[in-house]
């Protein structure tokens, strides 16, 4: 059984989240990119069925491709159903294209995906520029979080 979309603060119904990305990446900056989808695609995104664990974004011919994201086939579209992973055109403005171009081309930046949700009825992506982080980066994340449950805690405790 599929999840469901869930909402978030901003009214956005999320669809998918890309956690891995948050613990694997340094975001720099965030974008939201409208999506080329068929109308199977979109019924199964309604389903919440959507997964972009191994997805990342590229930039080819001056568009921007998402690529390697899954979106599970629509049951009742029969032999309408496109191809699960195939890439999926992301719309923005040709000054972001060109901004994200810029720092592509620079050492060590990529865009990976963190979420697919639904705004005002459309489905939207938030992409993110991105630096790997090291591993003394990821265990020192680890390390505030983990302290940050601990304040929690004791928190709670206290009241």
């Amino acid at each position: 059984m599929a999840k469901k979309p869930s909402k978030d603060s901003d009214g956005r119904k999320i669809i998918a989240t890309n956690r891995k990305a948050r613990h694997e990446y340094e975001i720099l900056d965030t974008f939201e990119a409208g999506m080329s989808l068929l109308g199977p695609e979109v019924k199964s995104l309604r389903a919440g069925q959507a997964n972009l664990n191994d997805a990342y974004v590229i930039v080819r011919g001056g568009e921007v491709l998402l690529i390697n994201s899954h979106i599970s086939p629509y049951k009742e579209a029969g032999r309408e159903n496109p191809e699960e992973r195939r890439p999926r055109k992301l719309l923005l403005h040709r000054y972001e294209i060109d901004r994200l171009t810029g720092k592509i081309q620079e050492r060590g930046f990529t865009v990976v995906p963190l979420a697919l949700y639904f705004k005002n009825g459309r489905v939207k992506a938030e992409i993110a520029l991105v630096r790997g982080k090291k591993l003394y980066d990821k265990r020192e994340t680890i390390k505030k979080r983990d302290q940050e449950r601990e304040m929690q805690r004791a928190k709670r405790a206290r009241h």
